[in-house]
């Protein structure tokens, strides 16, 4: 389609009313189900979002379920996150400078046996917030052109339960299924000479995905891991109005009008990953994902999906083990990744590609901490007649730890 590039860079030029939490505020939120969130638990923020290997013995891995077969007996982990963002969108014209701030998720994790645990999430899976004003675009196999105007508003949220089972020593499977739930809200005014028509429009989503994943135990050093995420089906269906208004008046074409919708259909997504412990306390993880959008056969209006390829690799360093010394005990990360992208529009993958820092500050004897990151990104090129976002990102989550079901030796 014509003007892609023109309707997507336009979203650059417009300002945004103020959002509660939770709100991306991307114009590649145009897309799909919207942005999707990055929601890394723990200190996987600070590591380039890598991490599929790693157990969940003194943090919530949320990457890959069978972690969960490694945590601790007796303790209960809950965690919370936010993180605010300063982004800066460029074209070839202009600049603008928006800031937001977004709740990450809310999750607790807990053993059931001796060899599993049990772990519940709640976070936002994506948000669609756009505005467009007076967008001149031609009307098709004609010399004639309209006026677009529109807003958008909402998005999903991801309701994930997870379990983990240590089959042995070395061996850890597990499983998650994903419920995904919400709304978006689309308001669209087309103007043609002194008439236009209004279409407003809400479009209700929901569906269930699993997740399946596996670590093995090289040896105490060495963890390989996988992960599969199974393709699904989300269902939409729409409430719409329709108005149409002229010199003669105002008819409406549809008051309310509930009807089914195409639905969005989420791709095989294969990861795999390492982690590498050395003696002196520094560890590597090393992440590879694939994502098999081209296998869903669905397009976006202004847009393909294509075949995804996302890239993390991340360290983190302590000092010293088992000391007293606040200060040998923090953990220090970094982290780079970069992302192809799902999206392709005029032929041009919408690429992410971000570095990352970061450290763990732990609290009392017991594994709460603070997980405190800060990365800076860069989505999409100027060179490509994209829009570039360049990004600050600021995590912070609070993890806390209790520790249950212990008798006092004294009392």
């Amino acid at each position: 389609m014509k003007n892609k590039t023109a309707f997507l860079s336009f979203l650059v030029l417009v300002s945004f009313s103020s959002f509660s939490q939770s709100i991306s505020s991307s114009p590649y939120s145009l897309y799909g189900l919207g942005s999707l969130y990055d929601a890394d638990f723990g200190n996987l923020s600070s590591i380039g979002g890598s991490g599929i290997a790693l157990p969940s013995d003194s943090f919530i891995n949320n990457l890959n379920p069978a972690s969960l077969g490694q945590m601790y007996q007796n303790h209960f982990i809950f965690e919370v996150g936010g993180k605010a963002i300063a982004t800066t969108y460029q074209t070839n014209s202009k600049s603008e400078k928006r800031n937001n701030f977004q709740f990450s998720h809310l999750a607790f994790a807990f053993p059931v046996t001796k060899k599993s645990a049990f772990s519940v999430a709640l976070r936002p899976y994506s948000s669609a917030t756009f505005k467009i004003s007076d967008l001149k675009l031609p009307i098709e196999n004609s010399t004639e052109s309209y006026i677009l105007d529109a807003t958008g508003s909402g998005g999903l949220n991801n309701f994930d339960i997870s379990y983990g089972y240590q089959l042995s020593k070395k061996l850890s499977v597990g499983a998650s299924a994903s419920l995904l739930f919400g709304n978006l809200t689309d308001d669209r005014i087309y103007t043609i000479g002194n008439s236009y028509t209004a279409i407003n429009k809400t479009t209700d989503y929901n569906g269930v995905r699993a997740t399946l994943g596996a670590q093995f135990k090289v040896d105490s050093t060495f963890t390989i891991a996988t992960t599969f995420k199974v393709p699904s089906q989300v269902k939409a269906s729409k409430v719409q109005t329709v108005e149409n208004v002229n010199n003669s008046g105002t008819s409406v074409v549809e008051t309310n009008a509930a009807s089914d919708v195409e639905d969005y259909y989420m791709p095989l997504e294969i990861g795999v990953g390492i982690s590498k412990r050395f003696k002196n306390n520094l560890n590597l993880t090393l992440d590879y994902e694939k994502s098999l959008w081209n296998e869903t056969n669905q397009s976006d209006l202004y847009g393909n999906f294509v075949n995804q390829d996302r890239f993390a690799l991340g360290f983190t360093f302590k000092t010293k083990k088992n000391t007293r010394k606040y200060t040998d005990r923090i953990q220090y990360g970094a982290g780079i990744n970069y992302d192809t992208g799902y999206l392709e529009v005029d032929g041009k993958k919408v690429t992410n590609a971000a570095v990352s820092f970061g450290v763990t500050l732990p609290l009392e004897n017991t594994f709460s901490a603070i997980h405190l990151s800060y990365s800076y990104g860069q989505k999409g090129k100027i060179s490509d007649n994209l829009i570039k976002e360049n990004y600050h990102k600021i995590s912070l989550n609070l993890a806390l730890d209790g520790i249950w079901f212990v008798k006092r030796k004294i009392e």
